[in-house]
């Protein structure tokens, strides 16, 4: 057992650059606890265990996850059974929110950290299994003197990272012993069930939560594929991968030669980029198949067996007609079925006071449904509508809360009441809320919590009743993960969400178009469109989505001499790969259309609303191939 004067001594001479026979990652959990977090090596600190009402809080955060986790929990527990392991199932912040261990060593279970409640982030603990993996996102063992705090030295720990379904690191599952053997090896089969035991709660979790998708799972082996698969992604309608356990990640992530650190070049790509397939090909991947027969292919040439497992049907829920939702809910979109269900649900959500997040890309409408949601909530004071992108930094607190006379120099006489006081009765919508400068999030987590505000130069809150509706382009979950956007806060915003999809994906685009052109219409002159400039408006990726829509109707509409929109009427960026050839109009629209869909079949025929079949008769037609 090497002394604690001896560890000391090897952690300063690691932080002075010199070399050791630590395994590399423990080397650099030392520098970040040197250099990162400033942690003193000859200061021992006792096992850190968050007090009741902050444990509750992160249980609450949890308890989904620890509820699909518990059983694998259970199982890991008895395959170790009296060899005195501990499990801890940890959040993201490195809280024990779920423990197993013998109840006959609770007391020295307690004070080794070992135990519910207990936070073994790196920059609290030192260099830890828990804290490695939440910095590493990799499975590891800190074997006791690999510990950088000497308090736990005695400890041998390893652990696995669990990720969610969006590809985000969530919890931590670690095994440990209070004593074990010298040698670091013997805890070689620990980190093999840890890590099976962390895959396996991935994917109940994904299964759990895409049961009305396409589940496809993988394996090396055909023998394993169906009782104990490696990896598992879920598919939908559209054939774009929407979930993935990390063994998943890994798989697309290697077969197009990204990073599986970035969920966002694999989430929303469709299953053809990353596996020589389409979504059609699914049904002959499920068990009607012999399992040897179920062969996918990826990108990068590697070989798989596949079981696709179909969607779950959903249970049938009354039918909603246009008529049974409220007019301002009603005059954001058509009678699609997808349209129509996110409209019943607004209208349901806004006769609550629940706070509501919009999520959706830049240029879809979420003001205008978050203004649609205030007119259908009853609430009788305004709507006040805060870009929290727009605010100069210096001038957001004074906007958001006010100040009082002379507050600050520049300030009027009078005071200012602020836009959160402005709302008082009312929804208070706070669009591109994840832009919103951290030490602002603090002050607004606040006014929710307490439902009071502070003008600046205030030494008395006021008391307001607001309704929060926020909406943002960008991932809330993926900033909270990055430190960039509070947890804390993103719960209090999130009770409930409402996702609005791009305009390419909407299946009323004929009915955003007609709306858009009767709003350009001049006098009593209707608009329409021709139906080369309608294929070249369908072909189109719009990625300003309906405010870019509307801007073309608005330059077409000027440019028209008779009110039928041409293609010589739309911007160049529209027009011109549609201009007339040997192929003439259709051609060269599919042509284009197919270029813009990186050949996939599949999503050229959405975009159209025609049959894949007919999209194959007309590339034969026209003799269309791909890179010609």
């Amino acid at each position: 057992m090497v002394s604690h004067a001896d560890h000391i001594r090897e952690i300063e001479r690691v932080g002075l650059g010199h070399s050791t026979g630590r395994d590399d990652t423990v080397v650099k959990s030392w520098l970040r606890c040197l250099e990162q977090h400033r942690l003193d090596p000859t200061q021992a600190c006792e096992a850190f265990i968050v007090p009741d009402g902050k444990l509750r809080e992160h249980r609450q955060q949890s308890e989904e996850l620890v509820t699909i986790a518990r059983s694998g929990l259970e199982h890991l527990f008895k395959q170790v059974a009296g060899q005195n392991y501990v499990l801890l199932l940890s959040d993201r912040e490195g809280v024990t929110v779920e423990f197993l261990g013998d109840p006959l060593f609770d007391n020295n279970l307690r004070k080794a950290g070992l135990y519910l409640g207990s936070e073994w982030s790196e920059w609290r603990a030192g260099t830890c299994a828990v804290g490695a993996c939440l910095e590493t996102g990799e499975a590891l063992t800190i074997h006791q003197s690999d510990h950088f705090d000497t308090t736990h030295t005695p400890l041998s720990c390893t652990a696995a990272p669990i990720y969610d379904t969006a590809g985000e690191l969530a919890a931590v599952l670690d095994i440990s012993l209070l004593s074990s053997p010298i040698v670091k090896a013997s805890q070689n089969l620990a980190l093999h069930l840890v890590t099976a035991t962390a895959r396996r709660i991935e994917l109940a979790n994904l299964m759990a939560q895409t049961r009305h998708q396409w589940v496809l799972r993988f394996a090396r082996s055909p023998e394993f594929l169906d009782v104990d698969p490696e990896a598992a992604v879920s598919i939908d309608g559209l054939g774009r991968i929407v979930g993935m356990t990390n063994g998943g990640a890994k798989i697309l992530a290697r077969s197009v030669g990204v990073d599986w650190r970035d969920p966002t070049q694999l989430i929303g790509q469709p299953v053809s980029r990353f596996f020589d397939m389409e979504i059609e090909d699914l049904p002959d991947l499920t068990r009607r198949r012999p399992t040897q027969e179920r062969l996918v292919f990826a990108r990068d040439g590697n070989a798989l067996f596949a079981h696709a497992i179909e969607p779950q049907m959903r249970m049938r829920s009354p039918q909603v007609s246009r008529d049974q939702i409220p007019a301002p809910l009603r005059r954001l979109g058509g009678d699609a079925p997808e349209i129509l269900a996110l409209q019943a649900k607004a209208a349901k959500l806004a006769r609550t006071r629940l706070p509501i997040l919009i999520q959706g890309e830049t240029g879809t409408g979420k003001e205008h449904l978050a203004l649609a949601i205030h007119e259908g909530s009853g609430l009788k004071g305004r709507f006040v509508a805060i870009n929290c992108a727009a605010i100069p930094e210096q001038l957001i607190e004074s906007e958001l809360f006010g100040y009082l006379p002379g507050a600050f120099t520049g300030a009027s006489a009078k005071g200012r009441k602020g836009l959160i006081e402005q709302a008082d009765g009312g929804t208070l919508f706070l669009d591109e809320i994840g832009d919103m400068p951290l030490s602002l999030q603090s002050r607004l987590l606040r006014v929710l919590a307490e439902r009071e505000v502070l003008p600046v130069g205030g030494l008395e809150p006021r008391p307001v009743q607001i309704r929060i509706v926020s909406a943002s382009h960008r991932p809330l979950q993926s900033l909270v993960g990055q430190g960039l956007f509070r947890q804390d806060l993103f719960y209090r915003l999130n009770a409930a969400t409402l996702s609005l999809s791009p305009l390419r994906d909407r299946p009323d685009f004929e009915w955003v178009l007609g709306e858009i052109l009767k709003r350009h219409a001049v006098e009593n002159r209707p608009l329409s469109v021709s139906p080369p400039a309608l294929l070249a408006l369908k072909a189109h990726n719009w990625p300003g989505n309906i405010r870019e829509l509307d801007n073309v109707i608005a330059v077409a509409a000027a440019l028209s001499e008779d009110g039928i929109l041409e293609l010589a009427d739309l911007p160049d960026h529209l027009a011109a790969p549609i201009g007339i050839d040997g192929e003439g109009h259709a051609g060269s629209t599919l042509r284009s259309m197919l270029a813009s869909c990186n050949w996939n079949v599949s999503e050229v025929a959405r975009r159209l609303g025609i049959d894949r079949s007919t999209v194959h008769r007309q590339i034969k037609r026209y003799g269309l191939s791909q890179g010609h």
